[in-house]
């Protein structure tokens, strides 16, 4: 199957976030897909960041995670999406922010300052700091994470083009069905 970093890829709206949704229908071990598991697409994503990262301009030129970095790159995105996952829909976990931040320190001892491990950790660092939280979603479709900037903050869905279209195809097709039975 043929793939490569989109726009849609980036609708987290923090690279810490796109990081997290690397990682397609998590909830759903049957389709799971983690998009780093190929060595190549990982390698590929700074690029791609440099391009649509809403936070491109913050971190400029990323490197890709040096391959002694990356065990600890991908438990640092685990812990991101474990941790602001939980924020979003209970309001936030001591003992999963204390796991984050182990994470963190650990990809910021060891990586380079100019690699993707290094900002991915200086994004999450941005959204801890985040002065609206709430500001902070999880997409009504595919369940990927998201920042909400609209003026009301009432986005629903990572990327319209994408969710929201699927969402309301989907919506339409239930209420045809329901007028035809």
């Amino acid at each position: 199957m043929s793939f490569s970093w989109t726009p849609h890829r980036f609708a987290g709206g923090a690279l810490a976030l796109d990081v997290a949704n690397s990682v397609v229908l998590r909830d759903d071990p049957k389709r799971r897909v983690d998009r780093f598991a190929s060595r190549e697409q990982m390698r590929n994503f700074p690029r791609a960041a440099a391009e649509f990262c809403a936070e491109r301009a913050l971190f400029g030129e990323i490197a890709p995670v040096a391959p002694q970095d990356e065990v600890g790159f991908i438990a640092l995105r685990e812990a991101i999406d474990r941790y602001f996952r939980k924020r979003i829909l209970d309001g936030g976990d001591d003992q999963l922010l204390a796991e984050l931040l182990e994470a963190l320190a650990k990809i910021l001892r060891q990586a380079s300052p100019a690699s993707l491990a290094a900002a991915t950790a200086h994004s999450v660092l941005r959204l801890i700091a985040m002065p609206d939280p709430e500001r902070m979603k999880i997409c009504g479709n595919c369940g990927w994470l998201f920042i909400d900037r609209s003026k009301n903050k009432s986005r629903a869905w990572c990327d319209m083009a994408i969710c929201g279209n699927r969402a309301k195809a989907n919506r339409h097709y239930r209420r045809k069905k329901e007028e035809t039975q």
